[in-house]
């Protein structure tokens, strides 16, 4: 009888090289998972390893969307696991935009995505969305 494996669906990126950044949130001590670390003075850093699914709804992924993804990814997910207050979305959703618009993003696109994901996001920081542990066979 085969043995079963275990694994987590709806992901397309993995990083291959830890990734830090500065956020403008800052907790009041320091967090840190398996794959994620954000500390009192805002750096977050992104282990090897961890892994998103870039741009979410009806839009394509772009390489000006793949690190603000990736960011507000990383802290919707702190925010899922109660790590983070909720209060800090609107902070990750600004980030997202920000990031993007380094990146290249045209400010109009950057600008609907910020919009889009206040105003249809939230439920990506409910626990019941972090996804789910499968098994097979």
């Amino acid at each position: 009888m085969a043995e079963c494996i275990y694994y987590k669906a709806g992901y397309k990126y993995q990083l291959t090289r830890d990734y830090s950044v500065h956020v403008s949130i800052c907790p009041p001590k320091k967090i840190e998972t398996e794959y994620l670390r954000l500390t009192p003075d805002g750096k977050l850093t992104i282990f090897k390893g961890y892994a998103w699914d870039g741009a979410s709804g009806p839009t394509i992924d772009t390489k000006s969307s793949m690190r603000g993804s990736l960011v507000h990814d990383a802290l919707y997910q702190l925010i899922r696991h109660g790590l983070l207050d909720d209060s800090q979305r609107e902070k990750a959703d600004e980030l997202l935009y920000s990031i993007c618009r380094d990146d290249g993003m045209m400010w109009i696109r950057a600008n609907l995505w910020e919009k889009a994901v206040r105003w249809f996001a939230s439920g990506a920081c409910r626990p019941s969305s972090e996804p789910m542990e499968e098994v097979a066979p």
